[in-house]
């Protein structure tokens, strides 16, 4: 299939209703395209704002294959897409991303084998099939340690954090949905991620690094810029670089990194995707992470982002809905995005509020004393 750029009123597929998959499809809706999403979930928050959606299960070969006969391209908002599935449609589509960067960023273990073969700093794991391969491989690694299934874990979920032997116990129910990584715990300062993209013709470009604070494993605030030096920030960028190049990437990937008291950087996670700590991008720099990745993967030039404001982004979930809705009404600076969720939970990401600013130390001071997120 010819990777010629496509032209307005081509049809976008994308696999996943969420606030992902709704970004995007602003995104390309503003550029002229038409938008098919395929999700279970009726009336999602992507298919809210797209021409089009098929209410299916992602594995669903026959919905998949009714998705590709309709679109001239087809990307997706997470990882968890069956990947034979996805292999089947394409046959009969392109998909920029592919399904070896799936394939990759889907398991912890290929994962993290492949940012080895990279020579990208990792933190020190091991591959743990049962209770004794834990007990055994733990004398390396030592605590804290944190044991990870190696699929389908999202948002801290699919995690346990062993501090002491006494808690191997608790934490072997993870090792019934397969292999898991145990992992060392890094002793980090801060938690940096950083979204580079990069389109068929080989053209690189990152965003800012922003810096992220993540309670109860889900992301929190993020501040741009990452309050970090000259040479982390540098280093940053190039291993978002040279993870494009190696992937062959086509769209935009996130890299999640520690940064210790030394100021050594430790890649932690890959999303081939958007990622929730750039929405920032959308009010903050002269592209959004979703516009860039539109472009990347219809094959048109990638504009170079620039910063034009230091920015804070803070995420609500479920408990902060009630408490955002009175406040909003007294902060012009807010720029608040709801994703059109109709069910509200306890820890489940409804929207998020970006603010620009020239002071994000305030800025988080202020959020603080509203107690919304406390």
């Amino acid at each position: 299939m010819s990777k010629k750029h496509l032209l307005p009123n081509s049809t976008i597929g994308i696999i996943g209703g969420g606030q992902l998959g709704r970004m995007m499809a602003l995104s390309a809706k503003a550029m002229g395209y038409r938008i098919i999403v395929l999700d279970p979930t009726v009336d999602s928050p992507a298919g809210q704002v797209s021409d089009e959606q098929i209410v299916a299960e992602y594995d669903d070969r026959r919905a998949l294959r009714d998705l590709a006969t309709h679109a001239d391209v087809v990307t997706y908002e997470f990882e968890n897409v069956d990947y034979d599935a996805l292999a089947d449609i394409e046959k009969i589509v392109w998909v920029p991303q592919g399904t070896e960067l799936l394939s990759i960023t889907q398991d912890r273990i290929l994962e993290k084998a492949y940012l080895e073969s990279c020579n990208i700093n990792i933190a020190p794991y091991a591959v743990v099939v049962d209770e004794e391969d834990i007990r055994e491989k733990i004398k390396g690694i030592g605590y804290p340690a944190i044991l990870k299934t190696a699929r389908g874990g999202y948002d801290g979920k699919g995690q346990f954090v062993l501090r002491e032997e006494s808690d191997i116990e608790a934490a072997l129910p993870l090792l019934r949905y397969g292999s898991c990584v145990l992992e060392a715990f890094i002793p980090f300062e801060k938690e940096i991620s950083i979204v580079v993209a990069r389109n068929g013709a080989g053209q690189v470009e990152t965003f800012p690094v922003s810096e992220n604070v993540h309670v109860n494993n889900i992301l929190h605030t993020s501040v741009v810029p990452a309050k970090i030096n000259q040479d982390g920030d540098e280093e940053a960028h190039a291993i978002a670089e040279k993870l494009a190049e190696y992937l062959h990437l086509e769209g935009v990937l996130a890299v999640e990194m520690f940064v210790t008291k030394s100021g050594a950087l430790y890649v932690n996670e890959l999303a081939p995707r958007p990622h929730n700590s750039g929405h920032y991008t959308i009010e903050a720099c002269s592209i959004s992470q979703f516009t860039q990745h539109i472009r990347a993967i219809v094959g048109l030039p990638l504009l170079k982002p620039e910063l034009l404001k230091p920015a804070v982004m803070v995420n609500i979930l479920g408990q902060h809905v009630e408490g955002v809705n009175k406040a909003m009404g007294s902060y012009a600076r807010w720029f608040v995005h709801y994703y059109g969720k109709k069910e509200v939970k306890r820890d489940r990401k409804m929207g998020h509020i970006t603010i620009l600013t020239n002071d994000t130390d305030a800025v988080l001071q202020d959020l603080k004393e509203t107690q919304i997120w406390d």
